[in-house]
């Protein structure tokens, strides 16, 4: 492409990977690789390649872009400084498409990942808010519901990138919107968080790169059920790094879990743990602590994940003491032994730490030592025992150190699969990988081929899923596409692993063959591969190997490879370990063990498993859905807002995301929509702007206009082909330079013109003044002239004198000098005579010296043959003496059997006794200390026997070091009788011992009756307790029962109610009283049976009533709801206010609750509202507390029951007039817990119409916070067409969000909702409103412009309007409640924003606003119409360092608006603010006019009631 003067391109640069220059002289010729020169920003200029050269955006936003494919031009330099920019703002996630971009603030920011943020892009679809690692996850989660497959989220980068913390994320999120709640207390989503610090302490370490790097490759599957909640979950581990435990490298530390138990205090003390500096394995690198981590701290929460995760408490001792074994293992030094190749434990340190790691281990020492300083070799012979030298004993001490630790770190995970649990009948799953990156350091071995292996793996995988989805674009757009071919690493992955000639299955074989070095596989490796592309050979090493991975070349150093490679299992490790008496322990090695009869060493390839392995994980992936993060290291000093180029750029190569960048270049990588490219390349066809074209025929007659062909038009975005935009780009700033031109001209002939007339003007003046000048010049000039000659005479004399002095002074100085060379010549020949008499005395004393020397060595010589000569017919006679040693040989053969019967003997009947012992020591729990002497009592014997088998050891070592000595064969004969009768006198011990235990159990059963017999006393007192709590319960209601019964049989009470059936028989109260006993006087003439008919049939009519005002629409009188007065006047006709005990009041709340269910809300929930709030303040205001038991005293129970017989023969039109003149009720504890449940259900309905308002407002403002997007595109052309009906659709969404409130005031008005609860509705309403425009607003970047500013200032102006139309009355302060918007939109449109100051903004614009929220407000602006730009960066550091210093602050660490979902009223605010309510002159409702039992209703509702 050819660049022309003054274009804005980016070269490469050798420290900025890119750098911005400015095209100073075009290519000589219009080829590609003519060089170009051009102006760097420092000022200098260069001359570069001209294929080198890419073009630069010089109208980019300086906050970038949020998803790389929106860049004007997609390419490396591009994408580089997005991510700059991005990362500079704090904004550390970028989209590239689909794949999420994060990189490594090196820093916390809480506010990104609170609740808040979670509930913000939980159900949001993808690329609506701003990119975020929850919204990945959540595309994911809705992914696997709404298509029913298994996802994966593929989380890579290098060690230090964040991939740990990013997995977090994820689960966290996960659990967010997946987790459930369970009784358990552990539950699957706390096990899956609590699982990453416990597998971070065993398996993560500190790196030269980073303080918590993971050293194994985890894949975590989270398996949800069919309702999408989570129901399982697994972890697979991949190729965890064992030679850290034994080894680690400068500046790094071994497993955090080693250091974590160090720093325990009292559990380090009693495994004997000191200072990490103490041990080999830990003190290599002299890195101990982690800058801002407490390992104490880090060990308690290891542990309480251990309790989450369901470890049992045995098991976590068993855990850290074999942590504790590992420790003192590495302490164990090894000298070499007395015998040739042996070794033997070097001092009491060494033997002190052996000692502590059987005890730790629980096996024998002695055991211990020989399974490290002997090897057995297997043999058709049999086998045969083999000393090891020191540096084999310490190699076999780290191979067992290895083995513990892995099979450890294998248990964990194995353990947290088992308790999480994994389900089986899953629908689907969500699998994270958490792997490392690709691996290119200074030396790289085999950890680093297999690395990038899976890497190799992973990207072929991510090339096939980026041109899946550049081809499904395609498809959607429905343009014409054929197939895009892009560079395929198959032929990499066939070199590595391809059989049966590759380079694992080359180092498999290498690895068995015995005599096979580094070097034959080196060479065996380039005779199978010597013309492959992607291997090389390096020119200064013979065993290196170079290979071209996708990210890079990478050499290999195969020193290591056959050692790394190899993963014997040595058996006589494991048998030692299955031996072990921790049954923890030894259950790691149990399902390990082979038959004894093969090789103690195995071969198994490291390679080969880590292949299986991860065609396994490469299987597990194809079946699902990928999702991909790329996590970046800015910078390799962790430091935050420090972005490196060329680290970046290297990371991005080796994550593939370039290469995803190659693969959309080779298609059609610029995609804009019609209404974007109209709104750049519209000045390109200005004759076609003020005609009604549509978009995509205006983009059509651009494209034919410039005669480019490599384009296609979709549905809704133009697609160019790499290059075309640059064409385009280059017109319209051809047609910018020309206009800029036009304007340059007629500005500079203004201001010429101008000039011209002021400097005429002036020369006139200037001219007097010169012609004055320079007549006072000639004055000076003269003056000069005679003062210069003045000067020049004193001048002259001045320089003479000053030659004359310094020839004076030169010739002293030659003088002095010449005298002290004479002087000095004559002393260095006294000395030269003195140095010569010394050397020849010196010479003389060590010919002499040397003469003895050489006769003395001569006689050392002859002495030491002649030594020789007699040592060697010694040795002669020693073998000859041991050749007939055979018969002492079978001797001893037969006593080591005898020895081995007797110990097998001994060992059943000690295996016996310990088998009863422990049987017997489950039924004396309590008395364990006396059961645990008796042990240790029982270990002292084992001691005494084990010393004894130490001493036919000893004599077994006599006998073949001493061949000839027969009397200390007889000797050793006599030691093993001996060692018999201690065998019995130890069995009479023994038979003593269990006396003594029968005792001790005899001792324990009796103290166990005397413990069942408090037992069984106390349950007879609980029972005795309960049986009195219920005869009093008993006795309570009899006595009840007997005081009703008295007033009803009293004989004054007899006589007043002897009246006629027809004369109002019984009283309204005493029908809803749910006591045990009626109390309802009826005649004596009538059974028990009609009388309680007669009850439950008035109970039926009062219930259909009161069901009947409950679910017909009984509407309004004069404003009045009718439905609350008869409610309200049955209640207190029948004196349920007053009854002790009664479900009337429930059967009310059940119904109104019945009846909110129905579908039609919008009319059920105002209606209820209304006649709810209506009846609960008239209950507010009358009902007055009298206490919750009222019992009569017998001294007023006279006059009590006469009160109530006089108002029993009242007529009923009397009694309800006087009940109603009263000022308060007495009302009972019934009545008042109605009054509660009947402000629970106000509550209820109020929250009812405000959710459903919410649900029905949101899809509107969702609209409106997006209008401008598609109002935009036309905003061109609408300025110069005077079609007013364009603007129609900008507005219309602001006009339905109005009829939606004045639909919402409708109903409220017809069903007379008093204005209070109005006023509530339309505040929180409006405070939605300004909550969701807000938070849209700082979550999508698209929305933080200029033009959206102006469109929100028109719609929060009509809803000024609106409130002002509806008056303080109903609006009350909505306005108000619209602040924060109303503030930020303020700032999206006021001008210059680059002169105002932090102070200005604050203070004068947003007051309201929290200091982050105007850095989010301020980093998220850009300027769509004018091109200006946001605040200056001065203002932008000061709020970035405010708001990094308040980033500790719960309470304003997020910028984001919380709603507000409380309820914003009282029971006494109700009473104070709804008006008086007179249920007067309201009419009989029609549907109870034919009702007989609702007669009483026509006199009652028509009689006055004032209830204040």
């Amino acid at each position: 492409m050819r660049f022309g003067p003054g274009t804005a391109v980016w070269v490469e640069h050798p420290d900025h990977a890119w750098a911005e220059a400015v095209v100073a002289s075009p290519a000589a010729s219009s080829s590609s690789t003519s060089s170009v020169t051009v102006t760097l920003a420092n000022g200098s200029k260069a001359v570069v390649d001209g294929r080198k050269v890419l073009p630069r955006d010089t109208e980019a936003d300086l906050g970038g872009v949020d998803d790389m494919t929106k860049l004007v031009y997609l390419h490396e330099p591009g994408v580089l400084c997005n991510l700059a920019w991005r990362y500079g703002l704090n904004e550390i996630y970028t989209y590239t498409g689909r794949i999420l971009i994060a990189v490594n603030p090196f820093a916390k920011l809480p506010h990104l990942y609170d609740m808040h943020m979670m509930e913000q892009y939980k159900g949001v679809q993808f690329g609506e808010l701003s990119p975020h690692v929850f919204a990945i996850t959540d595309a994911s989660y809705r992914a696997m519901v709404s298509e029913d497959r298994s996802q994966s989220i593929l989380v890579s980068g290098e060690s230090g990138a964040g991939k740990t913390e990013t997995t977090k994320l994820i689960m966290r999120y996960l659990t967010f919107v997946g987790g459930r709640a369970t009784g358990d207390i552990r539950s699957v989503e706390q096990q899956v968080l609590e699982s990453n610090p416990l597998l971070e302490a065993f398996g993560n370490a500190r790196t030269v790169r980073n303080d918590n790097s993971s050293r194994f490759g985890k894949f975590v599957e989270i398996q949800f059920d069919k309702s999408g909640r989570i129901s399982g979950a697994a972890v697979r581990t991949y190729l965890l790094e064992r030679s850290r435990v034994v080894q680690i490298s400068e500046s790094e530390r071994n497993y955090h879990c080693f250091y974590q138990l160090c720093a325990s205090g009292q559990d380090a003390d009693k495994y004997k743990l000191a200072h990490p500096r103490n041990f080999n394995y830990l003190n290599q690198s002299h890195t101990y602590e982690l800058e801002g981590v407490s390992d104490a701290e880090q060990y308690l929460k290891t542990r309480r994940a251990m309790d989450i995760v369901g470890i049992s408490f045995s098991h976590q001792e068993a855990i850290f003491r074999t942590v504790a074994a590992i420790l003192h293992l590495g302490n164990i030094e090894f000298s070499p032994g007395k015998e040739f190749d042996s070794s033997a434990v070097k001092d009491e340190k060494s033997k002190f730490h052996l000692q502590m790691a059987a005890d730790l281990l629980m096996v024998d020492g002695k055991l211990l030592l020989t399974t490290l300083c002997y090897r057995t070799i297997k043999t058709p012979e049999g086998n045969i025992v083999k000393a090891v030298d020191s540096s084999a004993a310490a190699i076999s001490r780290d191979a067992l150190a290895k083995t513990v630790y892995a099979q450890l770190f294998d248990w964990l995970v194995d353990n947290i699969n088992k308790s999480i649990g994994q389900d089986m009948e899953s629908r689907a799953q969500i699998g994270v990988l958490d792997i490392y990156g690709f691996e290119c350091f200074k030396y790289n071995s085999f950890e680093q081929l297999c690395i990038n292996f899976a890497n190799e793996k992973l990207q072929q995988h991510f090339n096939k899923h980026v041109f899946k989805m550049e081809q499904e674009e395609y498809k959607i757009e429905e343009i014409n596409w054929s197939y895009i071919e892009f560079v395929d690493n198959q032929d990499i992955l066939d070199l590595i692993e391809k059989k049966p000639i590759g380079i694992v299955s080359l180092l498999d074989e290498a690895c068995m063959l015995g005599k096979s070095t580094h070097e034959t596989f080196a060479m065996k490796l380039f005779q199978n591969f010597r013309a492959h592309p992607r291997l090389e050979k390096p020119k200064l090493s013979k065993t290196d190997f170079a290979l071209s991975h996708f990210a890079g070349k990478v050499t290999y150093q195969t020193e290591l490879f056959l050692e790394k490679n190899r993963d014997y299992v040595n058996l006589e490790h494991q048998n030692l370990l299955c031996s072990s008496k921790c049954s923890f322990l030894s259950g790691l090695f149990a399902s390990q063990q082979d038959d004894p009869s093969k090789s103690s060493y195995k071969f198994s390839s490291v390679a080969s498993r880590f292949k299986q392995q991860l065609q396994a994980l490469m299987e597990t992936l194809s079946s699902t859905e990928p999702h991909y993060i790329r996590c970046v290291k800015p910078n390799s000093l962790n430091y935050p807002q420090k972005f490196e180029n060329g680290s970046v750029l290297q990371q991005l190569r080796s994550g593939g995301v370039l290469e995803a960048i190659r693969i959309s270049l080779a298609g059609y990588p610029t995609r804009r929509t019609y209404t974007e490219f109209v709104d750049r390349f519209g000045l390109l066809l200005p004759e076609h702007m003020d005609e009604r074209f549509d978009e995509k025929s205006l983009t059509e007659k651009i494209l034919r206009q410039l005669h480019l062909e490599n384009f296609q038009l979709g549905r809704t975005k133009v697609f160019l082909r790499a290059g075309q935009i640059a064409v385009l780009d280059s017109k319209r700033t051809e047609i910018l330079e020309k206009a800029a031109r036009i304007v340059q001209g007629r500005f500079r002939t203004f201001v010429a013109r101008k000039e011209f007339l002021s400097t005429r003007k002036a020369s006139v003046s200037l001219q007097a003044y010169c012609r004055g000048c320079l007549a006072r010049n000639v004055l000076d000039a003269k003056r000069q002239i005679a003062a210069a000659v003045s000067v020049e005479k004193y001048a002259r004399r001045w320089f003479c004198r000053c030659a004359y002095l310094h020839i004076r002074s030169s010739a002293l100085v030659i003088q002095s000098v010449v005298r002290y060379m004479l002087a000095i010549q004559k002393l260095l020949h006294l000395k030269k005579d003195k140095a010569t008499t010394i050397i020849q005395a010196w010479w003389r004393m060590r010919k002499i010296h040397n003469f003895h020397q050489q006769y003395r060595h001569a006689t050392i010589l002859i002495q030491c043959c002649w030594r020789q000569k007699f040592a060697k017919r010694a040795l002669r006679n020693l073998k000859q003496a041991a050749c007939e040693a055979g018969a002492l040989r079978e001797a001893k053969g037969k006593l080591e059997r005898n020895l081995e019967d007797l110990t097998l003997r001994f060992t059943l009947e000690r295996r016996q006794r310990l088998a009863a012992e422990e049987s017997k020591a489950l039924e004396v729990s309590k008395l364990l200390k006396i059961v645990e002497s008796l042990k240790c009592e029982l270990e002292a014997a084992k001691e005494e026997k084990n010393n004894g088998c130490k001493e036919v050891a000893s004599m077994q070592q006599q006998l073949e070091l001493s061949v000839k000595d027969q009397e200390v064969l007889r000797d050793n004969i006599s030691q093993i009788e001996e060692l018999k009768r201690e065998n019995t006198s130890l069995k009479a011990k023994n038979a003593a011992m269990e006396q003594e235990l029968f005792k001790a159990q005899k001792c324990s059963h009796d103290n166990m009756d005397k413990l069942h017999g408090v037992e069984r006393n106390y349950l007879h007192l609980r029972d005795n307790l309960k049986n009195l709590e219920d005869k009093i319960s008993n006795l309570e209601d009899e006595n009840h029962l007997l005081r009703q019964k008295a007033l009803s049989l009293s004989p004054r009470h007899s006589r007043t109610m002897s009246h006629p059936i027809g004369s109002s028989p019984c009283s309204p109260k005493s029908l809803f009283e749910s006591s045990p006993v009626k109390l309802t006087p009826l005649p004596h003439n009538l059974t028990e049976l009609r009388r309680s008919r007669m009850n439950s049939e008035r109970h039926e009519e009062y219930h259909e009533l009161l069901q009947r005002c409950i679910k017909d629409d009984m509407g309004f009188k004069n404003g009045k709801p009718v439905a609350a007065c008869v409610i309200y006047k049955c209640l207190l006709h029948w004196g349920v206010f007053e009854a002790e005990r009664t479900t009337i009041f429930d059967f009310i709340i059940q119904n109104i609750n019945t009846v909110l269910k129905t579908e039609n809300e919008n009319d059920i929930l105002p209606y209820w509202l209304a006649n709810a709030s209506a009846l609960l303040c008239v209950l507010q205001i009358n009902l007055r507390s009298k206490g919750f038991i009222a019992a009569p005293s017998r001294s007023s129970s006279d006059t009590h029951l006469c009160g109530k017989a006089n108002d029993t023969f009242r007529p009923p039109l009397k009694v309800f007039g006087q009940r109603n003149s009263m000022s308060h009720i007495d009302a009972r504890y019934p009545a008042m817990l109605f009054k509660q449940q009947l402000t629970a259900s106000l509550e209820k309905i109020f929250g009812l119409i405000r959710d459903n308002l919410k649900k029905e407002i949101s899809p509107l403002l969702s609209l409106c916070i997006q209008a401008p997007k598609l109002a935009r595109g036309s905003g061109g052309r609408r300025s110069r067409s005077p079609d007013v009906t364009l603007q129609q659709p900008i507005s219309a969404h602001w006009d339905r969000i109005v009829k939606f409130l004045d639909s919402l005031m409708d109903r409220l008005h017809k069903n007379f909702v008093p204005s209070f609860f109005i006023r509530k509705l339309v505040t929180q309403v409006f405070s939605f409103i300004n909550v969701q425009l807000f938070n849209s607003l700082l979550l999508r970047r698209e929305c933080c412009t200029f033009s959206n500013g102006e469109y929100v200032k028109t719609g929060l102006c009509v809803l000024e309007k609106w409130i002002l139309d509806a008056t303080e009355e109903h609006a009350g302060a909505a306005w108000d409640e619209l602040k924060y918007i109303r503030q930020a939109v303020e700032f999206l449109i006021i001008p210059q924003k680059s002169k105002r100051t932090l102070e200005q903004i604050k203070k004068n614009i947003c007051p309201a606003l929290s200091m982050r929220q105007i850095y989010r407000l301020c980093t998220m602006y850009w300027d769509d119409k004018y091109g200006t730009h946001s605040v200056s960066a001065e203002v932008v550091a000061k709020m970035k360092d405010m708001v990094s210093s308040d980033a500790q602050n719960p309470v304003s660490n997020s910028f984001l608006l919380d709603d507000d979902l409380s309820i914003p009223f009282t029971t006494e605010e109700i009473a104070e603010e709804v008006p008086d309510i007179d249920m007067s002159n309201i009419e009989m409702p029609p549907s109870l006019r034919h009702v007989h039992f609702a007669q009483f209703l026509m006199q009652h509702l028509q009689t006055p009631c004032p209830l204040r």
